[in-house]
């Protein structure tokens, strides 16, 4: 990296519906040799069963899924150094696909 990459600041604007953020409960994972899928989605959990809105869908580049997930990580120890181990059991789920 290029020294005066790192101090390089970026302006960010963000519209007022973006920056209040949304809600989501599921999200699926799928990619091409190309990019990653991610789609963010809100299933209801009132009748009828299974009912989904996908939410948001976000497409990286495996380099970026990757610096990503890094940084992430990074994060998700931080939080957990902090506030304790998050459990992510679900009663009376064993085994299954991460989602």
């Amino acid at each position: 990296m290029n020294p005066k990459d790192k101090d390089m600041k970026i302006e960010v604007k963000v519209d007022e519906n973006v920056a209040m953020g949304i809600f989501t409960n599921f999200s699926n994972i799928s990619h091409s040799s190309d990019e990653f899928v991610f789609d963010f989605i809100f299933v209801h959990p009132a009748p009828p069963p299974g009912f989904g809105k996908l939410m948001s869908r976000v497409i990286l580049t495996p380099a970026h899924v990757k610096r990503f997930m890094m940084a992430l990580g990074q994060n998700l120890k931080e939080y957990e150094e902090r506030y304790g181990v998050i459990d992510i059991r679900v009663p009376g789920e064993e085994g299954g696909r991460l989602q």
